[in-house]
């Protein structure tokens, strides 16, 4: 199910279910943190800090950040768009890219959590005809 969005494959798909077990049970914020891709503030006092990453597992960010890649350059078009209105603001690529990345962990979570495959676009409503 998990690679089922597009740009996550089965080794990235494997990597996240054995690597996060807890993956569909927590919040997407639990789920950033535990990969280490959360962005933490770095501030102290008067003074504001630029936000960055830290901690979390390893082996799971370093997947995650390898399949954001291609991911947000051709195969998926929510990151795809996500990365140019990221680039377009000022952001630097890699500031982007985790950005990507903490998107695909927050969508393979939905995904589990639910149940059901991806769908890159969401479901017609279907409404009453008028009267």
């Amino acid at each position: 199910m998990i690679n089922s969005i597009d740009g996550i494959g089965l080794k990235t798909a494997m990597v996240i279910l054995v690597r996060m077990p807890e993956i569909g049970q927590i919040t997407r914020e639990q789920a950033a943190a535990l990969a280490g891709i959360a962005p933490y503030d770095d501030d102290s006092g008067d003074r504001t800090g630029v936000r960055h990453i830290a901690g979390g597992r390893e082996r799971l960010r370093r997947a995650l950040f390898t399949a954001a890649l291609p991911a947000s350059f051709r195969w998926n078009p929510q990151l795809i768009t996500l990365y140019g209105r990221l680039m377009g603001a000022g952001k630097e690529h890699k500031r982007a890219l985790i950005a990507c990345a903490r998107k695909l962990l927050i969508f393979a979570n939905t995904v589990v959590a639910r149940g059901t495959p991806w769908q890159t676009k969401p479901p017609e409503i279907a409404r009453a005809p008028a009267t």
